[in-house]
């Protein structure tokens, strides 16, 4: 990732007012005849689905790529579905294509979501899914032919694996290459489920991890980094037929690299102090109740988090909040790899890399394994209560913002792996949080809102640390029409004489006329 010296320009430049807009391109439609539609999309099939789960009001669900198809396949389906039933079309995901997108299917109260193309198969939380991934065409001759090439030998040992929308073609390719003398093919299935050996993959032997890491992976059709990086350590070598151009890769090597690009960007946020949580689907199971694990592990490690939900991630969005150091994706294992980040203005990471972030120095090791999404975020423990012996003496002036701390200076130095410098702010929650005399320590006296913070303390808010109004007291330069950091403001509340007049002319000050 690019190092950036300040956040990207977000502001519009002046001459383009003067620019004319291009034309919007005229609206796609659909190229496909009428069979070719019906069986690429599965109409018959979801036709019967629909009509023997009684729903009538049904939403699609299409990717970017498919939406031209959008409007015959709701023709077709309309034409054969009850009158009382209703299709709408979800034109704009509110998150990742891969996700089922709930939200936007309640906004028009649907009962069920038809979800088209390539997906994560990632739990639900509240709606019914159908599945249809849409059947895309493979060259099965070249395929063989290609296998041959990479895979000489006749007994070697590999799974044959496909992306959704080509695994279909998993058994016949399988025949062909047995048919060829190959003893060590096996083929794998579909399963709703992320957190298996395989990835929504099943397979018809009973491998343990082990096992697993002699045989090689014959993926058919290129897949996501994401996929990549958690198929990378679970197989001894990966070789992917890309689909389009019918060429072999071996993307082994560049997938070590891209390891410990992601390495580099643990190492970031272990020295950060604020870690922003982004949002980025709601429709999983269990997404509630992984951000709240995460609040709880980030607390624990004395770093403060933010909550921000922004749907589809962009710089743009992320650049508003400069006081944030650091970010971690909460999405499912596929969509939630931030892959382009070298125009995001903090380092972005998933939740098994924040994981590892959290962790001690002495205990950060990393075997390998990457995981994208909150599938596989280890549970909390339960924050243990800690009895703090404090003098009477001091207990009214001094009380710290974490449990078990007596302050900053009784903590070990940390330094950024990366520079080597000494960082001071890496865990502000457990800084020392000092009472002002004018501000009562029961929260139920107190009329402050924020009280003024000495040199090397952290503002608190209603008595706990605030990072965040740490970063607008001392970071940003306008601080309001009145200031309750500042000492002497009586300068901010001398009401001036402004100018008066009409547009033709104005009157400043002694009768001056512009």
């Amino acid at each position: 990732m690019a190092d950036l010296a300040a956040p990207p320009v977000l502001s519009t430049p002046d001459d383009h007012i003067l620019t004319a807009e291009p034309p919007l391109p005229a609206a796609q439609k659909s190229t496909l005849s009428a069979d070719v539609l019906s069986r690429i999309y599965e109409i018959p099939r979801t036709i019967d689905s629909l009509v023997a789960g009684g729903y009538k009001r049904i939403a699609l669900q299409f990717p970017d790529t498919q939406l031209p198809d959008a409007p015959a396949v709701s023709t077709a389906l309309s034409e054969q579905l009850p009158p009382d039933a209703k299709v709408h079309i979800l034109a704009d995901t509110s998150y990742s294509a891969c996700c089922v997108d709930e939200v936007a299917a309640e906004h028009v109260e649907a009962e069920v979501v038809v979800h088209y193309g390539r997906a994560c198969l990632s739990p639900t939380s509240r709606l019914p899914v159908i599945y249809v991934y849409t059947a895309q065409e493979l060259d099965l001759p070249d395929a063989v032919n290609k296998f041959e090439s990479e895979f000489p030998d006749k007994a070697a040992k590999v799974i044959v694996m496909a992306d959704l929308t080509y695994h279909h073609h998993v058994a016949p390719l399988v025949e062909s290459l047995k048919e060829k003398g190959y003893t060590g093919i096996q083929p794998t299935e579909v399963v709703r489920d992320p957190n298996g050996l395989i990835p929504n993959r099943s397979i018809p032997l009973d491998l343990t991890a082990d096992d697993l890491r002699t045989y090689s992976l014959f993926h058919v059709s290129d897949p996501p980094t994401s996929v990549l990086l958690a198929l990378s350590s679970r197989f001894a070598s990966l070789h992917v037929l890309s689909a389009q151009s019918s060429t072999v890769e071996n993307p082994t090597m560049r997938t070590a690299g891209l390891l410990r690009r992601r390495f580099a960007r643990v190492l970031s946020l272990a020295s950060s102090g604020v870690i922003g949580i982004l949002v980025n689907t709601l429709s999983i199971a269990n997404s509630v109740s992984s951000i709240d694990n995460l609040r709880r592990k980030i607390a624990d490690a004395g770093k403060k988090s933010y909550t921000v939900v922004v749907g589809r991630l962009n710089p743009a969005k992320l650049a508003n909040f400069a006081e944030v150091e650091g970010w971690v994706v909460v999405g499912c294992w596929e969509g939630g790899l931030v892959e382009e980040d070298s125009g995001y203005w903090r380092p972005v990471i998933t939740p098994f890399e924040m994981e590892v972030a959290l962790m001690k120095e002495e205990d950060r090791i990393w075997g390998g394994e990457w995981w994208g999404g909150i599938e596989k975020l280890s549970l909390a423990k339960e924050p243990k209560e800690e009895k703090l012996e404090v003098r009477e003496d001091d207990a009214a002036d001094v009380h710290d913002a974490d449990e078990g701390v007596e302050g900053e200076e009784s903590m070990p130095p940390e330094y950024d792996l990366r520079t080597g410098k000494l960082v001071s702010h890496s865990r502000p929650m457990r800084l020392a949080v000092r009472d002002s005399p004018d501000v009562k320590t029961k929260s139920g006296d107190s009329e402050a809102l924020i009280r003024r913070a000495a040199p090397g303390e952290v503002v608190s808010i209603n008595g706990v640390a605030s990072p965040g109004a740490e970063f607008l007291r001392s970071g940003r330069t306008w601080q309001g029409l009145g200031s309750d950091f500042q000492e002497n403001n009586e300068a901010s509340t001398v009401v001036e004489e402004g100018r008066r007049g009409v547009a033709r002319g104005y009157v400043v000050g002694e009768g001056e006329k512009h």
